[in-house]
């Protein structure tokens, strides 16, 4: 480069990427002589190994290592409810406790009024 020239940012291709991360990945492999091989920076090459790790591990976790790789947009979760009586739910209703310097105001709703227990924290946050 000569004195005057204004430095060029390169673009990296994605399969330029990946395999500079799967470089990275073999076995005794150190991120800082893959970078100089590369000629690239190693914080630039750390952060494409951390966003290929993030984008990976999410299809991953849900799909399961036996199965194939989906869309990570919806999973369905089987919830198991119990029913409660209406004594249970009075026992155990929803505490709201708000401190403000020396005062401590505790509030209570019950479960059955969770929905306007949400309504007036919305207020009142809001």
């Amino acid at each position: 480069m000569q004195l005057g020239e204004k430095r060029r940012r390169r673009r990296h291709t994605p399969a330029f990427k990946a395999t500079a991360v799967a470089a990275c990945r073999k076995p005794g492999a150190s991120v800082a002589a893959v970078a100089l091989e590369l000629q690239l920076n190693a914080n630039m090459l750390r952060t494409w190994i951390k966003d290929c790790a993030a984008a990976s591990a999410i299809p991953r976790a849900i799909t399961g290592p036996d199965l194939p790789r989906t869309s990570a947009a919806f999973v369905p979760l089987k919830i198991e409810t119990r029913t409660e009586s209406a004594s249970a739910s009075a026992e155990h209703p929803i505490r709201v406790r708000i401190r403000t310097g020396r005062s401590r105001i505790t509030i209570e709703w019950p479960v059955t009024a969770a929905g306007a227990c949400s309504t007036w924290l919305r207020e009142l946050l809001g």
